[in-house]
């Protein structure tokens, strides 16, 4: 999994499976809905293009603010019958799945079912141990805001190999992977550092919320965002797929290298058992859906004000870039502030943002994993020229 200083998703030492940010909700602003190099948007679809000229094969976006609605597309779809992308397009989301994730959680803090102050052993015990490791001086907030020091199960040489370089992809690829095997994988390696103690993305943080939820409710985490979030904001092209290997459609199909520098042929990435993913990143969305998502949460829709305080309660990354819980924010190159949070995962690379009052929001993909930059996109799209 690659880190492009926006966080990732799910990608690991071998490919290179980009992201992360924050966004939030409202309806659509009343308009038409528009499609290519229309007014304020002109600067994204140059960059949509530039994208597929460098090598992306296609990207698909829509952007939603006071003016109505305007969605764009270039390159294919599918490189062998060269089928456009769609606006519709549904594709694997990656660590975006993380804010889903830290809203269900935030939800349960708002009923009273835990805290997040809760120790990661008082629900998960003995499970956070090993090289280090100790359970009990990890709190849930931590592993939100990955404070916790625990170690990024994807970054572990050995299920790299076998999960995201091209001969251990193509025989693994639909291997069903239970979340407590994912945490096995990090607590071999000693923590990065002390519970609370400095800031690493860790994809194990959010298997264990996963987890975390499932003891909580007695139910599947993929449950409970279908019940807490899906049906009530009516997201029709969302779903959290478990071990099923295939994309629903409407949907392109997704494309990577599986190599460590992003050589060689392009291979046909789009099934495969997301349990390799699990929590941290399993998730399939389309753009009209994560930026209801996004508008809904940052507008208060999902959670109270305490706990959407809490979300918004940032941990410095670096100059441009803070992470709250499952939320990231960036400052873009013209000063503008967006939130979301962008995800990789095998043959995609998706990004979906929003403005603090949810009035400009922007979803996109691209259906390749080793070439192009959401940042870029999204910064053209807000700060233009």
């Amino acid at each position: 999994m690659r880190k492009r200083m926006r966080t990732t998703a799910v990608a690991a030492v071998a490919v290179a499976l980009s992201a992360a940010l924050a966004a939030p909700a409202v309806a659509a602003a009343p308009g038409a809905d528009r499609t290519g190099d229309t007014g304020d948007h002109a600067a994204a679809a140059r960059a949509v293009r530039a994208t597929v000229q460098g090598g992306v094969p296609g990207v698909t976006l829509r952007a939603e603010d006071r003016r109505g609605v305007w969605s764009t597309t270039a390159g294919v779809g599918n490189l062998r019958t060269e089928r456009p992308r769609s606006t519709h397009d549904r594709y694997r989301v990656g660590s975006i799945t993380k804010t889903f994730v830290a809203t269900v959680l935030l939800q349960l803090e708002a009923e009273g079912t835990l805290s997040l102050d809760d120790t990661v052993d008082s629900w998960l015990p003995g499970l956070v141990t090993g090289s280090g490791h100790d359970g009990t001086r990890i709190t849930l907030r931590q592993l939100l805001n990955h404070t916790s020091g625990i170690f990024n199960y994807t970054a572990d040489e050995d299920f790299g190999r076998t999960y995201f370089l091209k001969e251990g992809f193509l025989e693994h690829r639909y291997d069903t992977l239970a979340p407590e095997e994912l945490v096995r994988v990090a607590t071999s390696h000693k923590p990065d550092f002390e519970p609370g103690a400095g800031w690493n993305y860790s994809n194990t943080n959010y298997v264990l919320a996963g987890m975390v939820i499932e003891k909580a409710t007695g139910r599947p985490y993929g449950e409970e965002i279908r019940r807490r979030v899906i049906a009530p904001l009516h997201l029709t092209g969302t779903s959290v797929p478990g071990t099923r290997t295939g994309v629903p459609g409407p949907s392109s199909r997704a494309y990577g290298k599986l190599t460590l520098d992003g050589s060689g042929p392009v291979l046909d990435v789009t099934r495969l058992n997301p349990s390799m993913a699990s929590s941290a990143g399993e998730m399939i969305s389309d753009s009209q859906d994560l930026n209801r998502f996004y508008r809904a949460l940052l507008t208060g829709r999902l959670l109270p004000r305490t706990q959407l305080n809490e979300m918004t309660d940032t941990v410095t990354v670096d100059g441009t870039h803070a992470y709250g819980l499952g939320l990231m924010r960036t400052e873009l190159s013209c000063g503008v502030t967006v939130w979301g949070h962008g995800g990789g995962i095998h043959g995609s690379t998706s990004d979906a943002v929003t403005t603090r009052d949810g009035r400009h929001s922007l979803a996109l993909n691209f259906n390749g994993d080793w070439s192009g930059n959401t940042e870029t996109v999204i910064d053209a799209e807000y700060c233009g020229d």
